[in-house]
């Protein structure tokens, strides 16, 4: 005698659900423990490395699919790839209080990380330690955002931590190399985007060795290749100007 299984039962186990409501119904994507967070930081970009399997659910864990019609009538295609990428950037994930306490340790840890990375005290050009910058973000009463990548957040934390302790990124150290012709009027132009204009030598050509905030560092590349027509040219000296030794808040 054969066991009647109903064909819109799937059963997974060992998942990571990724839930989203819309249109008055509820709707659940199967997926790898740990890869919802690696695709929606832009680490992992195959979906099939993030899905356990491509369906859309009511519910997972009882195994019930939903019905064409709904998922239609909810997103408006059939299309399930698509459907399961908006779920994935809009659902809430379903974790227990126990993983989601240790991913938002481990976030946090990640990110003041990536700040101790960049930063230095301007004052006297030395790094911070992670542990500082752990502190100094408990301190700002930072609560790390689940749907923001570790990056993004970084950036954001720098901007908070400016409030309360001597942090800026750190420089990059650029050579520029100049045309004469096109030199002192490129230099004018550059200057605004200069932190510290550590040497300059006029011969053949304008030799500038220079200190410039991260964030400028593609401008400036740009202006210099159309400036010049590709005549100039800019080389990276250093990616951080740091002193030796690490800050300490006393």
């Amino acid at each position: 005698m054969s066991i009647f299984t109903p064909t819109n039962q799937i059963r997974l186990t060992n998942v990571a659900v990724v839930r989203m409501k819309k249109g008055g119904k509820r709707f659940e994507i199967a997926c790898y423990k740990n890869k919802v967070m690696s695709w929606r930081s832009g680490a992992e970009k195959d979906l099939d490395e993030v899905l356990q399997t491509n369906s859309v659910f009511i519910n997972v864990s009882k195994g019930q699919v939903a019905k064409k019609d709904d998922l239609s009538n909810a997103f408006g295609t059939e299309d399930l790839n698509d459907i399961c990428k908006q779920i994935l950037a809009k659902g809430e994930l379903q974790v227990s209080d126990k993983e989601r306490q240790s991913q938002l340790e481990t976030s946090f840890r990640d990110i003041a990380t990536i700040v101790a990375e960049k930063c230095v005290n301007p004052e006297t050009k030395r790094p911070y330690t992670v542990n500082l910058i752990e502190r100094a973000m408990k301190d700002i009463h930072y609560s790390v955002k689940a749907n923001k990548s570790t990056k993004q957040q970084a950036l954001e934390v720098i901007r908070q931590l400016k409030e309360s302790i001597q942090i800026q990124r750190a420089h990059m150290r650029l050579r520029l190399l100049l045309p004469v012709k096109e030199g002192k009027r490129l230099k004018e132009k550059l200057k605004p985007l200069l932190k510290v204009v550590e040497s300059e030598d006029f011969d053949e050509q304008l030799e500038m060795v220079c200190l410039v905030d991260p964030g400028c560092f593609r401008e400036i590349d740009e202006m210099i290749r159309c400036e010049t027509k590709g005549r100039g040219s800019l080389e990276v000296l250093s990616l951080k100007d740091v002193e030796e030794g690490e800050e300490r808040l006393e």
